[in-house]
């Protein structure tokens, strides 16, 4: 037996990981690696800006953890990739998902959200995995001010990365109405904790306090969304690998929900130590609103409660571990400083996604 035949025989399932060293994955990879030693987590990335390494750092020399790095987009790397890697199955959380630039680049949004996602479906197909998780969003929904989205709930995308995601569940379920091909689709909430790039509003805030500078708030700021922890959605995650029925769509969600303007006053009073008013205030700037920004994403989860899963860990705590891990971690991307900076005056909103 040659050698990579005995390795192909070593590990009970073969798991490839998509953007596996970007935010919410990278956890992902990491729980799947420590808690099934007999599966190979096969990590593919092509490093783009927001992606790190270093979130990988703990298991970057477990037996069965590989990674590879490639382009979900290139059809005849893909295709290799399953026939040699023999994948059992697919968990694909790569994608474009900063909205502020998706309005900017539209064209790469659905390059890489719609074409790269059928590029993989495709060749999951042809390689007759056993089951392909398609990681959504709850912004393909849009927004709604009193309505709790369910499953059946039609999509109403109100920006480019939201569209780009909804087309791309569109092509993902037509290979389970067309072939019954095993596909799982998943909306969550807004997730925060390490590993996410400082672009987002979490991240972004924590960040700008920690090196002294303001919050920027788009528009009002009383737009509110609902944050779920990460371990929480690794949870979700691996739940949905055990429990997801083929064909089915999975709202993950939670009941927490907070505003932007809220969000930056707790965050200034937990990392300036201040309760004061008018030095909450201090910290803040409000800025011009991007062209869409929906109001909040109520979703219903219990889908998801039926299959045993719930969130468990309180803000406070999350938060918390959070702003600890900005603080030491801030600079483990390249150019970070980047993601810090407004875009130019002659663009109309500030680089701070809310999603």
């Amino acid at each position: 037996m040659s050698g990579a035949a005995g390795l192909l025989l070593a590990f009970d399932k073969r798991l490839l990981v998509t953007g596996g060293a970007g935010f919410i994955a990278s956890h992902v990879v990491v729980s799947l690696v420590e808690k099934y030693p007999n599966y190979l987590i096969i990590n593919l990335d092509k490093l783009d800006y927001c992606a790190s390494l270093k979130n990988l750092e703990a298991i970057s020399q477990k037996h069965n953890y590989k990674f590879i790095q490639g382009d979900i987009c290139e059809p005849h790397f893909i295709k290799q990739l399953f026939e040699t890697e023999k994948i059992d199955i697919v968990l694909h959380f790569a994608a474009q998902t900063h909205v502020d630039l998706s309005f900017w680049h539209a064209l790469e949004f659905k390059y890489v959200n719609v074409y790269g996602t059928h590029v993989l479906v495709t060749a999951a197909y042809e390689a007759s995995v056993e089951k392909f998780v398609y990681v959504s969003t709850d912004e393909v929904y849009g927004g709604s001010s009193d309505e709790e989205f369910d499953e059946s709930s039609p999509k109403r995308p109100t920006n480019p990365y939201a569209s780009s995601k909804a087309a791309a569940e569109c092509f993902v379920q037509s290979y389970w109405e067309r072939y019954q091909f095993p596909v799982v689709i998943t909306r969550s909430s807004n997730v925060y904790g390490p590993h996410q790039y400082p672009e987002k509003v979490i991240p972004k805030f924590i960040s700008l306090l920690q090196q002294n500078r303001k919050c920027c708030i788009h528009g009002s700021g009383l737009q509110k969304r609902n944050f779920l922890y990460a371990t929480d959605v690794v949870e979700a995650f691996l739940t949905v690998l055990k429990e997801g029925k083929p064909g089915e769509i999975y709202n993950i969600g939670t009941n927490f929900e907070m505003s932007i303007t809220q969000l930056a006053k707790e965050l200034i009073q937990l990392i300036k130590k201040t309760s004061s008013e008018s030095e909450v205030e201090h910290w803040v700037d409000y800025v011009k609103d991007r062209p869409t920004n929906d109001i909040r994403y109520p979703m219903k989860s219990e889908k998801m409660h039926s299959l045993g899963w719930r969130p468990k860990v309180p803000w406070k705590e999350g938060i918390k571990k959070t702003i600890e891990w900005y603080r030491e971690n801030f600079h483990n991307w390249k150019n970070v400083e980047k993601a810090l900076e407004p875009f130019p005056v002659t663009q109309p909103f500030m680089h701070i996604d809310i999603s």
